[in-house]
């Protein structure tokens, strides 16, 4: 039988159903998903069109841009449909033939770990275009600002650098403390864990007596 739930007074009603607040938010993600399928369509088609005048480096940028579009999208609906699962409402999906695998086990701890490994590897495709554009670093000038944009799109083909060995230092650096940051939460959680285990074993333990 299904058990009735109690019925709450207006102020925790009012603050328990404040977590509806979050669906414009939501909502606006899906709309930014939206921008991000039709800035890699865009991409897709600047690939194709310009295929065969671009050389082998640029045709790598482009794709890792592409992966790093993906990468991002991916990182949305984990928001998107992890978020609301946890904050907002359930999504019932038990059942579903296309119900995600990490949506069964699902919680803050568990989603702000998947976050920032979706984080380490969208930063992972940042720094790898990165070091496939620092080969510019060896004898080219530092672009002016007029020229960033151009050089940053035709590595292969300009004149001069839109990096500095500084920036490329710490972009490394960056994404090292992400790696860090990322094992610290799941050190963190795997802690916590292991705390409400031993906490759970003496309770059921007196349960048995």
């Amino acid at each position: 039988m299904s058990s009735t739930p109690p019925r709450l007074s207006p102020i925790p009603t009012l603050i328990f159903a404040s977590r509806w607040l979050q669906l414009p938010l939501y909502l606006g993600l899906i709309l930014a998903q939206g921008v991000y399928v039709f800035l890699f369509g865009k991409e897709l088609w600047h690939l194709i069109h310009e295929a065969p005048s671009l050389g082998e480096q640029q045709i790598m940028l482009i794709v890792l841009g592409l992966i790093d579009v993906v990468m991002i999208s991916n990182l949305l609906v984990m928001v998107i449909v992890g978020g609301y699962e946890t904050f907002v409402s359930r999504l019932r999906l038990e059942g579903h033939p296309d119900q995600p695998e990490w949506l069964s086990h699902v919680n803050a701890s568990v989603l702000k770990v998947k976050l920032a490994m979706a984080i380490i590897g969208i930063s992972s495709i940042h720094l790898l275009t990165t070091f496939i554009a620092a080969g510019s670093l060896g004898g080219m000038p530092l672009c002016p600002g007029d020229k960033m944009t151009l050089a940053a799109s035709q590595i292969g083909e300009a004149s001069c650098s839109a990096l500095t060995a500084d920036g490329v230092m710490w972009q490394t650096i960056i994404h090292c403390v992400f790696i860090l940051s990322a094992i610290g939460i799941a050190w963190t959680d795997r802690l916590m864990a292991g705390a409400g285990n031993h906490a759970a074993a003496p309770n059921h333990a007196g349960k048995a007596h």
